[in-house]
């Protein structure tokens, strides 16, 4: 069994009475900025270990009667067809992904604000999409001077211009497909039109990491640092917090950078500020539930590495820079790490070095490395997977899962008819022909049962894998990294 960090149920109670307790001392509305992913949080289960990638999500089921979605979309975004890069779809597409995901497990989806908008054609065509379907949709603009200039933006030229976002609960969630969405600005702009209705509304903010009251240099904080490092955040020492109450708070820069702007919107709104710094403004109680921090820092020394390979890999596919790599270079030295810390990478490279060809490494949830290495039937990813299936299922190295006879028709039909050029099996080919002889061969049929232990199993490939393969591992739950290089010297790598 793997080793657990975190306590989920401990969290999902914390996290929801925490934000009830801050929707009360606002007087019974909070727009809270959800920042970060609200399900699938893969990193989040990556480096807190016994962290479920939908625990937000159940945390916000436990306050669904109070709560109400709502989700903003940069319109320059929408008109430029921009991409989620972690799911490969367009923003607007991952907009109407997020409502289908909200409504389908019973949080209320009351609307879309539609930033910075300019009437875009592409905008136009979504605004009309969504009220297809019957969601309200409101336009918030550009401000001059945003964010800085604050007696402008907080005006009846400013925020003042933009559409009342019309909400029904107590808790309003302001959350978004990507960056650069403008949901602090929904937010503020909401309290700015709240309070000229004679109603006191609140706002906080959730981001799971970085984690304000773990040191600043924690593993765990550092893999936020690595998780982010084309953004350019910075995690630093929140210097509002450490002066208005003498202790230390982690927090990044660019929360760091807004608060004044943020405390000078609540005065000018309200005569006060509630906030003595931007820590104050969050509500995340991730760090009261590390239970093991030994295990947590361990997770984390990993997801540093995997992220240092994935940038590595980008950079040799023209997909990332030098820059990137770069930042991640001195992230592994700060937190004391080589390739060398990651088991699965030494034994993968030794099996190429042995082999003279691509090999492939797995590390299984006891700690076993098992290895795969290129043959005329196989890849080494595919011979890794059914050596770690065979593993698993307590079958001998010498049994042969899918006979050769079985896996020649399927080489003939990828290479002579559907004009493929490398006769090999991928990883996904490999388990449909397994499930097949699954049907007659109880060994197959007991290899497969063994896949979901497969989960969270760290796996490192000698090369650059093929698009196929990568997203076989992700639908496994495997941690994939790879080295930056191509199994083959030439300018076109199709996938």
């Amino acid at each position: 069994m793997p080793k657990i960090g975190f306590d989920n149920d401990k969290y999902l109670e914390l996290q929801s009475k925490h934000i009830r307790e801050r929707i009360s001392q606002f007087g019974g509305k909070l727009y809270l900025e959800f920042g970060g992913k609200l399900f699938d949080d893969y990193h989040a289960a990556r480096v807190l270990p016994g962290f479920k990638p939908d625990s937000k999500l159940q945390m916000l089921l436990q306050l669904k009667d109070d709560a109400e979605i709502v989700i903003a979309i940069n319109s320059d975004d929408i008109e430029k067809n921009k991409i989620n890069s972690n799911i490969g779809i367009t923003y607007d597409l991952d907009v109407l992904r997020l409502i289908d995901a909200f409504t389908n497990i019973g949080l209320f989806v009351g609307s879309v604000v539609l930033t910075r908008y300019t009437a875009q054609p592409n905008a136009l065509k979504f605004e009309k999409k969504l009220a297809g379907i019957g969601m309200k949709v409101y336009h918030h603009y550009s401000i001059d001077g945003y964010p800085f200039n604050v007696e402008t933006i907080v005006s009846d030229e400013g925020y003042g211009k933009n559409d009342f976002v019309e909400t029904e609960k107590k808790l309003i969630i302001v959350t978004a497909p990507g960056p650069g969405s403008g949901k602090m600005a929904v937010c503020l702009s909401q309290l700015y039109h709240e309070n000229k209705r004679g109603t006191k509304a609140g706002y906080a903010k959730f981001e799971t990491f970085p984690i304000w009251n773990i040191p600043l240099k924690h593993p765990v904080n550092i893999a936020y640092e690595a998780a982010t490092a084309d953004l350019n955040d910075i995690n630093m020492i929140d210097p509002f917090h450490l002066e208005a109450y003498g202790k230390t708070a982690v927090n990044y820069n660019r929360d760091v950078e807004i608060f004044p702007v943020v405390d000078t919107t609540f005065r000018k709104i309200y005569g006060s500020s509630p906030y003595k710094s931007p820590t104050d403004m969050g509500v995340n109680m991730v760090g009261n539930c590390i239970v093991d921090d030994a295990v947590v820092r361990e997770a984390a020394k990993q997801e540093i590495i995997r992220r240092y390979y994935i940038a590595l890999c980008d950079q040799r596919e023209s997909m990332g820079s030098g820059t990137t790599v770069h930042k991640l270079d001195i992230l592994m030295k700060q937190a004391n790490l080589t390739p060398a810390n990651r088991r699965v990478v030494t034994a993968a490279n030794k099996k190429a070095e042995e082999t003279d060809n691509p090999a492939a490494a797995i590390e299984l949830p006891d700690g076993t490395i098992v290895t795969g290495k290129t043959s005329s039937l196989l890849g080494a990813s595919a011979a890794m997977l059914l050596n770690a299936l065979k593993r698993l299922a307590g079958i001998g190295d010498e049994v042969l899962l899918i006979p050769q006879n079985i896996i020649e028709p399927v080489q003939h039909l990828k290479v002579d008819y559907l004009r493929g050029r490398n006769p090999r099996l991928h990883t996904d080919e490999v388990l449909i022909v397994l499930s097949i002889c699954a049907a007659t061969s109880p060994l197959a049929a007991r290899s497969l049962e063994q896949l979901d232990k497969l989960q969270g199993c760290e796996v490192h490939s000698s090369v650059i894998l093929s698009e196929i393969d990568t997203r076989t591992f992700k639908k496994l739950g495997v941690n994939l990294t790879c080295e930056p290089v191509y199994q083959v010297n030439k300018l076109y790598h199709g996938k």
